[in-house]
């Protein structure tokens, strides 16, 4: 923006610039960013942040993730693991069913979100959810637990 359109033109010859003469415009007189929040700000930390301050949980000593990684699948995708020609070939056949191991694709626990196709599917997995189990049975099909 050029320097005749700057507001600050208006306010040549006006001695505080619309600062005000007693309270002064200096750089941060009240602290830089969130600065007293435990004293002179804490009205507005209670206000509109309760509970910035402070600790909440256990402590958890030398957490490593190894323990809690379990990537998941839901069954809307189980049959994408397979090509499409598979489950063509087994929607005729009913005498068997195809297996799907979804630890081989890299996931440990089925989940039990969408619909599976009319067809006997065997899953084997890690874990299963409730509702997993519950429809992987409707349609005829079972679930192998893997080590």
């Amino acid at each position: 923006m050029p320097t005749r359109l700057h507001k600050n033109r208006k306010k040549r010859g006006h001695v505080s610039a619309g600062h005000g003469r007693i309270g002064k415009h200096r750089k941060h007189p009240d602290g830089r960013g969130n600065a007293g929040g435990m004293h002179h700000k804490r009205i507005m930390f209670d206000k509109y942040h309760p509970g910035y301050f402070g600790k909440v949980g256990m402590r958890y000593f030398h957490k490593t993730n190894n323990k809690f990684h379990c990537p998941t699948l839901n069954l809307d995708k189980v049959w994408t693991l397979v090509s499409d020609d598979v489950r063509k070939e087994y929607a005729e056949k009913t005498d068997v069913a195809p297996v799907i191991d979804v630890y081989k694709a890299g996931y440990f626990k089925v989940l039990g979100r969408g619909h599976l196709p009319k067809q006997p599917v065997i899953v084997k997995a890690k874990f299963f959810s409730k509702t997993a189990e519950k429809k992987i049975k409707a349609v005829g099909g079972t679930c192998v637990l893997t080590a």
